[in-house]
């Protein structure tokens, strides 16, 4: 009895160790505020932020043989939340007739005044890349370009004056992992237990890895850069990783997860594959407090929404 008392001791204090070890991992991939909303209108002296992966805004061109108005819904979103700032990754803009000039779309209709834009060529007058709007002056911006041979992406940053403060907003996009229709496919099939799930599965957890290893390097400049900041920095990006990776431990530093402070739940941003995949983030400076955020889960993009009310506490 005796013994059988010391073992179970024993087992609870081995099990109460683990869940201590493990408890970083575990407390970054839930949230748990249940009764915090999102109200609309901003309080005083606050400072909504957004960041999405637009996809190029899935339409491209304005002969749009298919009739969708996907492009249209996701520009009325962003208009409906009013945001001060807007973080986008993956936007596409265009100088050809025929096509969308969502930069002066979005300058114009939406009031947004200031922006900065690092892109590449995605064909003839077609540019494709980051983007920061802000309602407020940007008096200094910057970019960083992540090594080859990942894809051509990049740090961004802009310097902007808001309530009488400067703060640095960062946006970047890290190293997907470049999955084709195929892939998505031959992951069904592993869910499903087909035949061919080895073959399947290796191809697929060769792109996974070249994506780990590049975003291990971008993670790493990303923390040197934002480092150096000199003022108060908020970053916003598609970080291709998931909480409790060393992407993302390495990437938010000591800043706040916005959504871990104020959302609920798992907080998926990505559409496909599997529903625990929160991959797009915001994360702040510890002078800022979080006071509300919202996850807009609408099937436009690939990705969802992330918005967020940030006041400077001086």
């Amino acid at each position: 009895m005796i013994g059988w008392l010391f073992t179970k001791r024993k087992l609870a204090l081995l099990s109460a160790i683990a869940l201590l070890l493990g408890y970083k991992s575990v407390s970054v991939l839930f949230a748990f505020h249940p009764l915090t909303g999102f109200t609309d209108k901003k309080q005083d002296g606050d400072l909504r932020v957004v960041t999405w992966n637009v996809a190029r805004f899935i339409e491209m061109k304005r002969n749009n043989n298919q009739g969708s108005r996907t492009r249209l819904r996701m520009m009325e979103q962003l208009k409906a939340i009013d945001a001060d700032v807007l973080c986008l990754q993956e936007f596409f803009h265009s100088n050809a007739i025929g096509w969308y000039d969502n930069l002066t779309y979005i300058a114009r209709q939406m009031d947004y005044p200031y922006y900065y834009y690092s892109h590449d060529n995605d064909g003839d007058n077609h540019f494709i890349g980051n983007i920061i709007f802000s309602r407020y002056p940007i008096i200094d911006s910057g970019l960083v370009r992540f090594p080859r041979p990942s894809l051509p992406e990049t740090l961004m940053h802009a310097d902007i004056v808001a309530h009488g403060d400067t703060m640095r907003v960062f946006t970047t996009h890290l190293q997907s992992v470049q999955l084709k229709p195929t892939d998505y496919q031959a992951i069904d099939h592993i869910k499903d237990g087909d035949s061919g799930i080895i073959s399947n599965s290796k191809a697929i957890f060769s792109k996974l890895r070249k994506g780990i290893s590049h975003r291990k390097i971008q993670a790493n400049i990303v923390e040197q850069v934002v480092g150096d900041s000199p003022y108060p920095s908020i970053l916003c990006g598609d970080l291709n990783d998931i909480p409790n990776s060393y992407t993302y431990y390495t990437v938010r530093g000591d800043k706040q997860d916005v959504f871990l402070k104020k959302g609920f739940g798992v907080g998926r941003t990505f559409s496909a594959i599997s529903p625990t995949l929160r991959i797009d983030y915001v994360f702040a400076d510890n002078r800022f407090s979080v006071r509300q955020v919202k996850r807009a889960v609408r099937n436009y993009s690939d990705h969802y929404m992330l918005a967020c009310d940030l006041h400077w506490v001086k």
